[in-house]
């Protein structure tokens, strides 16, 4: 099991952690994705966070849901909210984000039950995120808390899984690919 790293700029922000701290403690970690989050900058600032971030960073950069920053990492990240602003079915939401990106770019999806990892099978992406695993307090949408479920359910895809949604590090799984920690690395 490898980690994927979610650097979450509100998080940076509300502990004072610059994003380069972040990196840091990322690769510190052996981190072999990092996904960069912003929901409440302009592109601007999320496109220069995105080249700080690989000036400094030798993994995967992932850049979630700003798919036209793409130029400037590996892939793309989007929740199920996310790919129905896209289309509203979701599953030319996909299409249309592969068209975009094209194949040399990573493209991850958000699921979080059985019914959407069945879903994203038929999806040409590269990985989900499956969860949320525990409660967190990095979101406060969350309707579905997975807990020991998350194996089984992640067993049923075809994609390899990252665990989301309040994984800590010392989390081990069997069958996950990656297990997908924000927070607990500013601890």
């Amino acid at each position: 099991m490898q980690l994927y790293a979610l650097c979450d700029q509100d998080l940076l922000d509300a502990h004072a952690v610059s994003v380069e701290e972040f990196v840091s403690i990322a690769n510190k970690n052996d981190a072999k994705i990092l996904q960069y989050r912003n929901k409440t900058s302009d592109i601007t600032f999320i496109k220069q966070q995105l080249i700080t971030i690989r000036q400094l960073f030798d993994g995967f950069l992932i850049v979630n849901d700003k798919y036209e920053l793409v130029d400037y990492c590996d892939g793309v990240h989007l929740g199920q909210d996310d790919l129905k602003q896209i289309n509203e079915n979701i599953f030319k939401a996909v299409d249309i984000l592969r068209q975009i990106i094209k194949d040399d770019k990573l493209l991850g999806i958000s699921t979080h039950n059985e019914k959407e990892v069945l879903e994203a099978n038929k999806m040409d992406l590269n990985y989900i995120g499956l969860g949320a695993y525990r409660d967190t307090n990095t979101k406060s949408d969350i309707l579905n808390i997975l807990g020991g479920e998350v194996e089984d359910i992640a067993s049923l895809s075809k994609h390899p899984v990252g665990v989301i949604g309040g994984v800590k590090l010392e989390d081990n799984f069997v069958n996950i690919a990656y297990k997908v920690i924000g927070s607990d690395l500013l601890k």
